[in-house]
Order: structure tokens, then sequence, then C-alpha cells
């Protein structure tokens, strides 16, 4: 019994790590993260590169899931939200002369208010109606940077200064590691806050919520704003860290492969397509350098990774981490209580 009690019990630490969704696995995982560019061959430029864009993608997949996995809505325009912050922050930079450790906030800040404009249209309507909404109001944007050459270069492209002036991806890695921990902390606290509660009444029956008082409205559209403010910021590191913004960057494909990583890590979890990230994109480049002769392979991928996922396992990746770790506390439990 003493020793159940002692198992079971936690420090005051564990609890507020708890609430901010870490646990000692995650703990260990920011770790490995924090020493993988001095580990070969991660200490390579272009498999630091590698890195950099995995972390990205990993970013935005928590930000995509604290909406598709908890109001349920899949916002289709993700990528070009993202874009809009870069391209914000990119315009300050080479127009005014606005520092870029600003800019990314301000195209944070911008996202949001488009966010907010967008989820008062769109979030009114259900399922896949304001999916689509949403992703008209994303190819809608990728046309403005396509067209407004004026302003944006189009096709041929924005330079933009970077963030830090060296050839080194050391400082861009971690920079985008702090990223990728502030979100989640941020979506993680929200989710566990009575706003949260909300959120996932929403996103299981909307007539229901709606019948206890909740305005599914209000929290829907500020889960929305939300995201879209932290996908904002993640565009102005994507345009000041490679030093250059083109509408490809809005494209609905860059959607797919955030929405890919986040169902396949698990819808709802958060941490799962984070996870997710770094293998599956490692997996994408190592297809796009040997097999260039193929495009669109990994759009086909995508689409075959979903369906096994969607047939064969639907929780995702943090589904079937669960159930297994939950498992192994169990057996061990069972050895030490001598109960096995």
């Amino acid at each position: 019994m003493e020793t159940t009690n002692t198992v079971q019990s936690s420090p005051a630490w564990g609890t507020l790590l708890g609430k901010i969704g870490f646990n000692p696995a995650g703990i260990l995982c920011v770790f490995l993260l924090m020493a993988l560019p001095f580990i070969p061959p991660f200490n390579q430029e272009y498999l630091l590169r590698w890195l950099i864009y995995a972390a990205f993608i990993a970013t935005l997949s928590v930000g995509f899931d604290f909406t598709s996995g908890y109001i349920n809505i899949v916002n289709f325009g993700y990528a070009a939200v993202a874009g809009y912050g870069g391209y914000t922050s990119a315009l300050l930079a080479v127009n005014l002369n606005i520092s870029p450790w600003i800019g990314i906030f301000i195209g944070g800040a911008n996202a949001a208010v488009l966010g907010l404009i967008i989820g008062m249209i769109s979030l009114r309507l259900r399922g896949i109606f304001a999916a689509c909404l949403s992703w008209f109001f994303g190819l809608a944007l990728m046309g403005l940077a396509t067209k407004l050459v004026w302003l944006t270069r189009g096709p041929l492209g924005l330079r933009t200064p970077r963030m830090f002036e060296t050839e080194s991806n050391i400082p861009f890695y971690y920079l985008i590691i702090v990223l990728l921990i502030l979100t989640y902390v941020i979506c993680k606290m929200v989710v566990n806050s009575k706003m949260g509660l909300a959120f996932k009444a929403i996103g299981q029956n909307m007539d229901a919520a709606r019948t206890s008082g909740i305005n599914p409205v209000f929290y829907r559209v500020f889960n929305f704003t939300l995201s879209c403010a932290l996908a904002g910021i993640l565009g102005g590191f994507y345009g000041h860290y490679y030093g250059i913004l083109t509408p490809e960057v809005m494209h609905t494909t860059k959607t797919v492969e955030v929405l890919a990583v986040a169902y396949i890590g698990g819808r709802g979890s958060l941490w799962g397509g984070a996870v997710v990230a770094f293998p599956f994109i490692f997996l994408m480049e190592i297809i796009r350098s040997t097999l260039s002769h193929l495009p669109g392979l990994n759009l086909v991928i995508y689409a075959l990774m979903l369906i096994l996922v969607m047939i064969y396992y639907p929780g995702g990746f943090s589904h079937f981490f669960d159930v297994h770790i939950r498992q192994s506390k169990n057996k061990i439990l069972r050895i030490l209580t001598g109960n096995a």
C-alpha cells in the first residue's frame, strides 16, 4: 500500500507541469530536441534546415489541432493565414525598416484580426460549410499575394531580412523550438481552463452545449482567432528565416501537410502532431530529394497515411501512446504490489 501511494502521489512541481501539459516524457523530449544539433549526423547544416522545417510544421500542427481537435472546425486556410502574417512582418521590415523581432508579433496581431473576421463570417456555419468558407478565404489571400505584384512582388518573391545575421542554422533552430514550446503551453493552458471545457462541449455536441448555456459562436471565434494569431507569428518566422516569401507558402497543400501531421499525431492531443512531425517531415524530405522526378508523391503518401490511420487507429499516435503507457504503468504497479 505504501508503494502504491508513493507512485500515485505527485509533487507540486509535477502538478504545475501537468497544468501546462508536460510530464517526464515531455521534459525528456525537450532536452533531446535541445541536444539534437550537437548529435551527428544532425549537426550538418542541411539536416538542421530539415529540423527547423519539421519544428515549424510541428508548431503549426499544434495551433491547427487547437481548432480542429477541440471545436471540430478544419481551417483549410490555415497556411494562408500564416502567410498573411509573414507578409505583414516582411513588408513592415522592407518598407518601414521595423525589426523582424517586432514585426512577427504585429503580423500575429494582424492575422488575429483576419481570423476574427473570417471566424465571425464562417463559424456561424457548421462542419464542411465552415471549412469550405475558410478555404475560400485562403484562396483569396493567395490570389491577392500573387496579383499585387507592386506590393508583394508576386511569384518573383519578396526578399526579407533575416532574424539573425549568421549563416548558421542553430540560432533559428532554437528560436523555433522556443516558439513550439510556447505555442503548446499557451494552447494547453487554454484547453485546461474553463474555456477549454466549453471547447470540448462544443466539439462533441454543439446543440447540447448551447442548451447548457454556452455561446458556441463566441467560443468558436475566440478559438479560431487565437489559432490564427499563432499562425501569423509562425508565418513571420518562416519569412525571416528563409529570407524570401512567395505566394506558394499560402497554398492549400501546405495546410494539407499540417493537417496530415496533426491527424496522424492524434486530434485533440496537441502534442501528438508535434512529436510525429519530426520523423514524418524527415521522411518527406528524403523522398523529395531522392525521388525529385515524381512531384506530388508526398501528397499521395499523406493521403495513404491518413487513410490507414483513420481505418486502423482513428485516435492517432497520441492515443496509441497513451494506451500502451497506461498498460505499462499498470503492469509495473502489479509487479511492485506483488499482484503480478
